[in-house]
């Protein structure tokens, strides 16, 4: 039978030979370590293979509106599909251009959401569900004019990563079942719709007779439903070069342009290194300041937080970070949340690789080695406990040990092998598994298989199964270490050693030299001293956010009440969660001191936050 074929196809791993294309039918793993805990869909029974969607986008209600169409495949017998779905208000489900089929909503779990499961009828094979988003989607950040550069018009952005796409698309909500899609976006008249695939509609949209506009976008590569994103606002664009672009609000076109420009050169460099961009177009979005994280890997439009604008491009490894994953995340996806550091570790390790063939050898040292001093402050963090293991619960991996463990793994590995011969079996891997999930047993046995080879001596040297299984550090780690942050180091000694911080005269350092200044400094300090640091490195009043929020983890840790209202004025404009969440936790930690200033900060700056930031914070802040 066909349908049985093709559902068997989608469930085994292509072969190399075809795993260089795009397939019609992406596959699914169905190994014991590939079970995705976190969704309710059953895709051995049932799965989605396209989505195809057609809302529109209300401001006023903060609700999207209309239809998903889903393309389905199902195993022999199937008599129902599961769906994931948060707090969607479902109108009817119907067999396209058919009869309505019988569904039911099961209990919501406060962080799964609920399963949609769906009867088919015999042949079922596409299904249309009409429904509404509701104001609380946890993907979706509706923005008042205030929260926005321009002042004058709202703003709508998304971020699925990792489960809250189903609180806008209900669909099967897991990174190991990838789909195609399609969209079409209703807007009202002044505003601009983007989205994570190609552009069919042109940059103004197409007018509607009774008022608004029409957008329309297609992924024809299938990718996790994570990476499925829109942006809808008061949008411009400008070209970085034949095959990218940045969009933003107009009053921060020319400053992102300007801070990303390198990106054509980046590009460049990760085909040099890893085989070809297969995405088409790579477009930035710089979005306003509630943007929970550094830079989001949507397919052909990267989302990034306008924190990394500085005016140095000091903080373009956010950009070669984003651009790595059209590779190791997006090409090649961990198959469940348990190995997000096949996405994140591979990713850092790429994105070094990048900044070295672009800016050189010491600049990628710089930031390798600011990794390492993140890698060492989790494990210690931790005290090397079942959370710094690599492969785990998933979103248990303590701190950013997914990047920074998983990428000292590969450095390690790399420096073992050589770096030719790394290079040769990474470009062959992402060729091999391109438009498939991977999970960490299947690495595993990959890289045994294509660059091991029975090699006892190096599969003892390498010590891949404690890297990934064991918490903590294996004692192979390489250190990278930075001339240009030894310069650092030596006057933070100085410093550290009682001498004057007029001394230190960090004119023309760009964030990362910062970041090993001010982390270095012992958390606990004299008022003086702390007076002293502030007034003549100016912490409290620079513009760069990774100083303020380090600045602020340090005046917190002592109880500094003159920078408090720095302090208040960095949470209310920043909303990215890796500078906002070390502020209120330090706060929490400071007891009676430290948890009254944080409630407070807290529900002054929860409105600009994105619901998926203001959860993490909601839970520091009410904590008994």
């Amino acid at each position: 039978m066909r349908m049985l074929s093709v559902l068997l196809a989608a469930m085994m791993i292509a072969s190399p030979a075809l795993a260089q294309t795009t397939p019609a039918v992406a596959p699914i793993l169905t190994t014991p370590e590939a079970k995705d805990v976190w969704t309710h869909a059953r895709p051995e029974i049932a799965r989605v293979t396209n989505v195809a969607l057609d809302l529109r986008v209300d401001f006023g209600s903060q609700t999207l509106n209309g239809s998903a169409v889903l393309d389905i495949l199902t195993a022999p017998g199937a008599t129902e599909i599961v769906l994931d779905i948060d707090n969607i208000d479902i109108e009817t489900v119907a067999e396209l251009n058919g009869p309505n089929l019988p569904y039911a909503i099961g209990p919501r779990d406060a962080e799964l959401g609920s399963a949609l499961t769906i009867q088919l009828n015999p042949g079922t094979r596409q299904i249309r569900i009409k429904y509404a988003t509701r104001p609380s989607a946890s993907a979706l950040q509706w923005l008042a004019p205030e929260l926005t550069a321009g002042k004058q018009k709202p703003y709508l952005f998304s971020q699925g990563q990792p489960i809250n796409n189903r609180s806008w698309i209900p669909t099967q909500d897991s990174p190991g079942i990838r789909q195609t899609w399609s969209a079409r976006l209703t807007v009202p008249d002044g505003f601009v719709a983007v989205m994570s695939g190609e552009r069919l509609s042109g940059e103004k949209g197409m007018p509607r007779a009774n008022g608004g506009k029409v957008y329309e976008f297609e992924m024809k590569r299938p990718v996790p439903p994570y990476l499925i994103a829109l942006a809808v606002g008061d949008l411009a664009f400008k070209a970085t070069g034949p095959r990218s672009g940045v969009w933003t609000e107009p009053s921060m076109l020319d400053a992102a342009a300007y801070e990303v420009s390198d990106v054509e050169k980046m590009i460049t460099a990760a085909q040099n290194l890893y085989g070809p961009y297969r995405w088409g177009r790579y477009d930035m979005l710089v979005l306003p300041p509630s943007f929970p994280y550094g830079g989001m890997e949507n397919p052909t439009l990267t989302f990034l937080t306008p924190t990394i604008i500085t005016g140095d491009r000091s903080n373009t490894d956010v950009v070669a970070h984003e651009l790595a994953h059209s590779w190791s995340g997006n090409l090649v996806t961990n198959a469940t949340w348990s190995d997000s550091w096949l996405n994140e570790g591979f990713t850092t390790y790429f994105e070094n690789r990048i900044m070295e063939a672009v800016y050189g050898k010491a600049r990628a040292a710089l930031y390798a080695d600011l990794d390492w001093d993140g890698l060492v402050r989790d494990l210690k963090a931790e005290n090397n406990g079942p959370t710094t293991r690599l492969h785990g619960d998933p979103g248990a991996t303590a701190g950013q040990l997914d990047y920074f463990k998983g990428s000292t793994m590969l450095r390690t590995i790399e420096q073992a092998v050589g770096r030719k011969r790394f290079d040769a079996y990474m470009r062959s891997y992402f060729d091999r598994h391109a438009f498939q999930p991977q999970t960490s047993a299947g690495f595993l046995a990959d890289i045994r298989k294509r660059l091991i080879k029975g090699d006892k001596a190096l599969e003892a040297r390498l010590q891949l199964d404690r890297w990934v299984y064991e918490p903590g550090l294996p004692a192979n780690a390489v250190h990278v270490k930075s001339p240009i942050l030894a310069q650092v180091d030596a006057k933070l000694a100085a410093v550290n050693k009682g001498g004057p911080v007029s001394a230190v005269k960090p004119d023309g350092w760009n964030t990362q030299q910062w970041m090993r200044f001010l982390n270095g400094l012992p958390r606990q300090q004299t008022p003086e001293r702390l007076k002293e640091l502030d007034e003549t490195l100016g912490l409290s009043t620079s513009t760069n956010a990774y100083v303020r929020s380090a600045w602020a983890e340090l005046a917190i840790a002592n109880r500094y009440d003159p920078a408090v209202p720095s302090i208040d004025a960095f949470v209310n404009s920043v909303g990215r969660g890796l500078l906002v969440r070390p502020v209120y936790s330090g706060l929490m930690a400071q007891g009676d001191w430290g948890k009254p200033i944080a409630a407070r900060l807290f529900e002054k700056a929860k409105g600009s936050y994105h619901p998926f930031v203001r959860g993490q914070v909601e839970k520091m802040v009410t904590a008994k």
